[in-house]
């Protein structure tokens, strides 16, 4: 909870930041969208399962063609058609993960095209698990089997889509490749992986 209040107030400061600069081209948004998310290491690849995702941003540009990008997102992954083992040794098969997380990305935002409304950014992100859900029923709690900290790589391709002169409707396109071990003590050590669609508005 401690890392999650200091990203918030990270993220907090970065907009304070971004709002007295509003002037050398700040802009905000705001975005929601589905993902497709599963786990994977060198030798498996799980099933995909669905999630949300909901987000805001701060774009810092620092000339027509470049920015930095950092958001506050939320962000549902996981995986499909998994399996839940007990002490026990009995296990339950065909079980959905949903991993609910807060995650900053901090990305390098390269726009182009004729009137710079088309981007690609990429860059680090940090994701912290808020909590750990899934669809057996089971009582237990699923949240202690998994690591508290994600991180990886981002990137992402969208268009912008003038409103008018202050504001803008974008469509992205883009995914998360994790670095960190998802499993807590997983060996081999397994990855989210993530591919969204997102709207949003810009302004």
């Amino acid at each position: 909870m401690k890392k999650i209040f200091l990203a918030a107030i990270a993220m907090f400061a970065c907009v304070q930041f971004a709002n007295a600069q509003r002037t050398s081209g700040t802009q905000f948004s705001a975005s929601i969208g589905i993902n497709g998310s599963q786990i994977t290491d060198a030798n498996y690849n799980s099933d995909a399962v669905a999630g949300l995702n909901l987000g805001v941003a701060v774009d810092q540009y620092f000339s027509h063609d470049w920015s930095i990008n950092v958001g506050l997102n939320y962000q549902q992954k996981g995986w499909a058609n998994g399996t839940v083992y007990f002490d026990n040794g009995n296990q339950i098969d065909g079980v959905d993960f949903k991993l609910h997380y807060l995650t900053v990305p901090v990305l390098a935002n390269l726009h182009f095209g004729y009137k710079r409304n088309w981007y690609v950014d990429f860059g680090p992100y940090i994701g912290f698990l808020l909590s750990a859900s899934e669809s057996s029923n089971t009582t237990f709690d699923t949240k202690s089997y998994f690591n508290s900290v994600d991180g990886g790589v981002a990137a992402n391709i969208g268009v912008k889509i003038p409103i008018n002169r202050q504001s803008h409707f974008f469509i992205e396109f883009g995914g998360q490749g994790g670095l960190a071990n998802v499993v807590r003590d997983a060996n081999p050590s397994l990855q989210n992986i993530t591919t969204s669609l997102n709207v949003g508005i810009g302004f």
